[in-house]
C-alpha cells in the first residue's frame, strides 16, 4: 500500500505504508477517489498556516471516499463492498463540548491530515486505510467516487448555511466562490433560497458558482457598484456567508444585509476590523461556521439521493504518481476548481 506523503514544503514523495488490519469495530477501505483541499495546498507551499507547522513527515489529504474491503467483527453499519465517503473528524465523544452535541468543537478532536497535534495525525491520501466504524459513511452502490470524496467540503458548506437560519424563499449573498463558495451556494439551493448572489474577482469561478446554482453572479474585481441595488434602504440581502476571508468582502455584506439579518464567517482571513456602529444599528447577527457533525451524513445523503449535482466543481483527477502535477492544478485557482487523486492505479 501507498501513500502521499509531505515531508517538507513542495516535498512530496510515495511512500509504501501499510494499512493496520481492522479492529472489531473498524472498517478497512480502499480509496477510490481523494480531493485537494485549501489546507493540503498550504501545508505544501508553506509547511502549515498560522501556528500550525509541519514538524514530520505526513500522509496529506482528508476528503476521500473508497470501498469498504474488510470489517471487523463487531461492525454493523456497512458490508465489504459498499462504497463510503470518509468522514475525517475523530471526535473523542468525552470533552464538555461533545458531551454538549458540539462534536466540531471537541477539545482533543483527531482530525485526518492535520499537523495541529505532535505526532500529527495522518492524512487519507493512501490506497488503503483503516477507520473506525462510525467514520464510514455509506454512500449508494451508483454514486461516482469522485462525488462521494465531496462529502467532507459539502458538509462545511451545509454547517455553515444551517448556522444562517431558514432560507426558504430569502435572498442570500455568498462572497468567495472558491469550493467551498459555490458549496455553499448548492446548499443555500437545496434550502430555499429564493435568489443566491455571487460575487468573486475571477470569472471562472462565477461560471461554476451559476451552474452549482447561483441566480445573479458579480464580478467585484474593480468595485461593488454592480451590488449597489442591493445596499438600497439599509440593505436588501436577509443573509449573507462570506466564504472568501476578505475583509472589503466582510465590509460589502454589512453594507448590503438588511436590519437584523444574518452573517455568517466562513473564510479565514485572520484579524480585522469591525463597523461597530453599522453592526449595532442595523442590529445584525454575526456567527462564525466550523467544520460539520451530523451534516456529513447529510451531504452522503443529499448526492446518493441525486438532491444535489456536484460535478460542475470536479476539474480532474490525477494518479498518485502525478501528486505535484495535481498540486500544481490545484494551486491555479483561475484553472481549477476541485482536483482529486484516482488510487489504486
Amino acid at each position: 500500500m501507498r501513500a502521499i506523503v509531505l515531508h517538507a514544503p513542495h516535498d512530496l514523495r510515495i511512500e509504501p505504508m501499510p494499512a493496520s488490519p481492522p479492529g472489531p469495530h473498524d472498517v478497512l477501505v480502499r480509496m477510490g477517489a481523494g480531493g485537494i483541499c485549501g489546507s493540503d495546498l498550504h501545508y505544501f507551499h508553506h509547511g502549515g498556516f498560522g501556528t500550525v507547522r509541519l514538524r514530520e513527515p505526513m500522509v496529506l489529504g482528508h476528503e476521500v471516499a473508497g470501498t469498504v474491503a474488510a470489517v471487523g467483527a463487531g461492525v454493523t453499519k456497512v458490508s465489504v463492498g459498499d462504497r463510503v465517503a470518509v468522514n475525517p473528524s475523530g471526535p473523542c465523544g468525552r470533552c464538555e463540548y461533545c458531551r454538549q452535541g458540539l462534536r466540531n468543537q471537541c477539545l482533543d478532536m483527531r482530525f485526518y491530515g492535520s499537523a495541529m497535534r505532535f505526532p500529527h495525525v495522518q492524512g487519507a491520501f493512501r490506497e488503503e486505510m483503516t477507520i473506525p466504524e462510525e467514520q464510514a459513511v455509506r454512500v449508494g452502490p451508483h454514486v461516482d467516487l469522485a462525488l462521494a470524496a465531496l462529502c467532507e467540503p459539502f458538509a462545511v458548506a451545509l454547517h455553515a448555511v444551517e448556522q444562517a437560519g431558514a432560507l426558504t424563499g430569502r435572498t442570500v449573498l455568498v462572497s468567495g466562490c472558491g469550493p467551498i463558495g459555490c458549496l455553499v451556494i448548492a446548499a443555500a439551493r437545496v434550502a430555499g433560497a429564493a435568489e443566491i448572489v455571487a460575487t468573486d474577482i475571477a470569472p471562472e469561478a462565477l461560471a461554476i458558482a451559476a451552474r452549482l446554482g447561483a441566480t445573479r453572479c458579480v464580478d467585484v474585481s474593480n468595485g461593488t457598484d454592480g451590488l449597489a441595488d442591493l445596499a438600497a434602504d439599509k440593505g436588501r440581502v436577509d443573509a449573507a456567508i462570506e466564504c472568501s476571508g476578505n475583509p472589503s468582502a466582510l465590509a460589502s455584506a454589512l453594507a448590503l444585509v438588511r436590519p437584523r439579518g444574518t452573517i455568517v464567517l466562513v473564510g479565514l482571513g485572520g484579524d480585522q476590523p469591525l463597523p461597530m456602529n453599522v453592526i449595532v444599528a442595523k442590529e445584525l447577527e454575526l456567527k462564525g461556521s466550523f467544520r460539520f457533525d451530523a451534516e456529513f451524513a447529510r451531504a452522503a445523503a443529499l448526492i446518493s439521493d441525486g438532491e444535489v449535482d456536484l460535478r460542475p466543481l470536479l476539474t480532474g483527477s490525477f494518479p498518485m504518481e502525478d501528486a505535484p502535477a495535481a498540486f500544481a492544478l490545484a494551486s491555479d485557482r483561475r484553472r481549477a476548481m476541485k482536483v482529486q487523486f484516482r488510487f489504486g492505479e
